[in-house]
């Protein structure tokens, strides 16, 4: 059953594209030149927000220690020297 969930979530935007695609009819695909600017603005902006995040939140080289309880709290996850 997860699964199953899993694909229908999965096709779920596919099968709203085509929908939309039927409803609009034959110009649902035309993009004026500002909106096509815009989305490449957008597309960029999360392109350069991701690889923001993804170096902010590396972990130095070094071997993993996972989240542990210790005397009553969580110690977090963290990096040790190898």
């Amino acid at each position: 059953m997860l699964r199953l969930t899993e694909l229908a979530l999965f096709l779920a935007p596919f099968a709203a594209y085509l929908l939309w695609r039927a409803a609009a009819g034959r110009h649902a695909a035309a993009l004026s030149r500002p909106g096509l600017a815009a989305l490449l603005l957008v597309l960029a902006l999360l392109g350069a927000g991701l690889a923001w995040f993804g170096l902010g939140r590396r972990l130095a080289p070094g071997d993993y220690v996972p989240a542990r309880w210790e005397k009553g709290r969580i110690v977090p996850g963290h990096s040790a020297p190898p």
